[in-house]
């Protein structure tokens, strides 16, 4: 628990069932790595190069993924509470079964990204990019606007994801 890996280079690396709760992985490579099963809890994640990452069934639960680069990831079951991705990328990232509760996606790049049935209740922004992003998932979200937040959900949601170019079904 609270490891440092930063400066680190840990491309490829199978990590899976390993246990990095607290640990410090901001700014590090970690292209290709398989974290089946990890635990996560809590790292932080910031800036960190994760193109093409196996999160399955992984517990990002209370990480720090800001700015993080995501794009191509599998987060198939994986489980995301009270995640901070905000200017995040994901693009073509794999969110099937993924939990997503309380995750902060403000700013974040979702294009080509698809979900399926998941729990998504997010905080988006008006400069989160949806182009592409297709799926099914169970809102509603909160959306954040120069005048507060507010949330949507439903038929709305919907439409408002279609207006950023994103085709998602909202299911209740």
């Amino acid at each position: 628990m609270g490891l440092d890996f930063r400066g680190a280079d840990l491309t490829g690396g199978d990590f899976s069932a390993s246990w990095f709760s607290g640990a410090t992985s901001a700014g590090v490579a970690l292209k290709e790595v398989d974290l089946y099963r990890a635990d996560m809890q809590g790292a932080d994640l910031s800036g960190a190069d994760l193109t093409g990452a196996s999160f399955v069934r992984c517990n990002l639960d209370d990480a720090v993924m800001k700015a993080a680069v995501l794009d191509g990831a599998d987060f198939g079951k994986a489980s995301l509470y009270g995640v901070d991705a905000s200017g995040a990328s994901f693009r073509g990232a794999q969110l099937m079964g993924a939990s997503l509760l309380d995750v902060n996606l403000c700013g974040a790049d979702l294009t080509g990204a698809a979900a399926m049935q998941n729990s998504f209740r997010v905080r988006l922004d008006e400069h989160v990019i949806l182009e592409g992003f297709t799926g099914s998932i169970f809102g509603p979200v909160e959306v954040s606007t120069g005048g507060g937040v507010r949330a949507i959900g439903g038929a709305d949601l919907e439409q408002w994801m279609r207006e950023k170019g994103g085709v998602v079904t909202v299911c209740s």
